[in-house]
């Protein structure tokens, strides 16, 4: 009876079938175009989801997958949907990366709410952040709310709770090129740490192919 029930026994489920970011889940990997327009820490990468993260806004909630390649380098990934949907790949930079791309005084009125900042990329840029860059950007968002969990909430409504499972409170502030292909993200959490993040927008199709990962 027992040689019987397994070989009449249930299939193994199907394998996953992954073909756009809103499916990825940890483990994952997926494989970049190896074209010349990505840059270096994107072009013909193959990169697994390390985590996934969610900002909570008041009226939205925002996925967000980290990955890892080859390189050192970590890399974030969202969604920019409008009327089409963009992959926004970003990459954290810091202190010293920031002092070295813009004025420390332009920059910092990113922060002054009566102040609408422009900011222009100085050279020599270093080349790994050539292609993360555009040439001027400007503020489209001041001191936007929200909460950042280090959790997956797709489908869900993130916990607000008493004992403390609210996520890391921020405020978020946004600049754009003027072709809207790259931004600049800052972030200022609860204490002032800030994180800053250049970001590059670019079609679905530069993500050439998806392998669910080992379950």
């Amino acid at each position: 009876m027992g040689f019987l029930k397994g070989l009449f026994g249930k299939k193994a489920p199907p394998p996953r079938q992954l073909s756009h970011p809103n499916h990825l889940q940890l483990g994952d990997m997926i494989s970049m175009d190896d074209s010349f327009a990505l840059p270096p820490q994107l072009r013909g990468q193959q990169l697994r989801v390390e985590a996934i993260n969610t900002y909570e806004f008041e009226r939205k909630q925002i996925t967000e997958w980290v990955f890892k390649g080859h390189g050192n380098d970590t890399l974030f990934l969202s969604l920019d949907e409008d009327d089409e949907t963009y992959l926004g790949f970003s990459l954290k930079i810091n202190r010293a990366q920031v002092e070295q791309l813009f004025d420390l005084d332009a920059f910092s009125d990113i922060f002054e709410e009566d102040v609408q900042a422009q900011l222009t990329v100085q050279h020599p840029i270093a080349e790994q952040l050539e292609q993360w860059l555009g040439k001027q950007y400007h503020q489209i968002n001041f001191a936007q709310f929200g909460y950042f969990h280090r959790q997956d909430y797709r489908g869900q409504r993130p916990p607000q709770d008493e004992q403390g499972a609210t996520g890391e409170q921020f405020e978020s502030y946004l600049l754009l090129d003027d072709e809207e292909r790259f931004a600049v993200e800052v972030e200022v959490y609860e204490g002032g740490e800030t994180d800053v993040m250049l970001t590059l927008y670019r079609p679905l199709s530069d993500i050439r192919e998806y392998w669910p990962g080992k379950t």
